[in-house]
């Protein structure tokens, strides 16, 4: 039995860690991969208040240290289920059963990919799966977005205000933004539309340099030093029944974190919310910690 279980061992979830530690509660972080989250992908992580720079690796680094050195334990399982009961919850793993009083759900979610060549191994180095946080590494340079909804209009329009040459790639003629954000993304004089096109292969050794397209039939290829896939993200949240879900699958959760359970928490990007950046998640494990120790303890 232990006061606090932490589901995901990214920056909410560690986060979560740290207050849950600090306020002397035994605490259990479960992650079924590596810990860190998808901020181990990021080459340079320079938003986040305080830390002027730092690669996403070693900011995840030393958030697990921190966390480690607060008392946090550690176990690398995959969660099966979470069964709420009187008094406390049991987490079911691959490895074993685990009871607390208070559960944070913190499992974040998963940055839709193209699923072609080259994506996986140019992560990190020219690829990137969110442009707020990796757009100014690109200044004056040439990038490409592919996406159709409002998050890829919204990625174009920032990343238009730092890259020379913006690239909008979709596989349809029309899209899925609203009429008014692709209006407005249209009058930015350094912004390009390729339509009725999908990437088939991305290009470059050490870094991204082009990209292979096929355009309504036809192979193309487009030179260009960063891409942003802005496809959608999916969280995988449908094992933490009976805690409610969205209709994308997004942990329904109030602004103290929690859900419609009590005793079980949700932080980060697993659940709903309109931003998602390292800042929100970390605040997001604080507030989840601060409402269950006020509320179980």
């Amino acid at each position: 039995m232990y006061d606090f279980i932490i589901i995901g061992g990214g920056t909410a979830g560690l986060s979560s860690a740290v207050y849950a530690c600090r306020a002397n509660k035994s605490t259990l972080v479960i992650e079924r991969a590596a810990f860190g989250g998808q901020i181990v992908d990021a080459p340079m992580v320079e938003n986040y208040p305080g830390i002027v720079s730092i690669s996403g690796a070693q900011f995840a680094s030393d958030l697990f240290d921190q966390a480690e050195k607060a008392g946090a334990t550690f176990k690398c399982e995959d969660v099966l289920q979470i069964v709420p009961e009187e008094g406390f919850t049991t987490v079911v793993t691959d490895c074993g059963k685990y009871q607390a009083k208070a559960v944070i759900i913190a499992a974040g979610c998963e940055h839709k990919r193209l699923g072609v060549q080259g994506e996986d191994r140019l992560i990190g180095s020219g690829v990137s799966y969110c442009a707020l946080c990796d757009g100014a590494f690109f200044k004056d340079r040439t990038v490409a977005v592919v996406g159709g909804g409002n998050a890829a209009f919204s990625a174009a329009t920032y990343l238009a205000g730092v890259a020379s040459l913006v690239y909008i790639i979709h596989r349809r003629d029309e899209f899925r933004a609203e009429p008014t954000v692709v209006e407005r993304t249209k009058q930015l004089n350094n912004v390009r539309f390729v339509t009725k096109a999908k990437v088939t292969e991305l290009v470059g050794d050490d870094e991204l340099t082009a990209l292979k397209l096929d355009v309504n039939g036809a192979p193309q290829t487009l030179d260009v030093n960063g891409l942003f896939v802005s496809i959608g993200q999916q969280p995988e949240n449908d094992i933490f029944a009976p805690v409610a879900l969205d209709e994308g699958g997004y942990i329904i959760a109030d602004e103290k974190c929690r859900t419609n359970i009590k005793g079980i928490y949700a932080a980060g990007d697993c659940r709903y919310k309109t931003v998602r950046q390292l800042t929100t998640a970390a605040s997001d494990g604080a507030i989840a910690v601060q409402t269950a120790l006020a509320e179980l303890f």
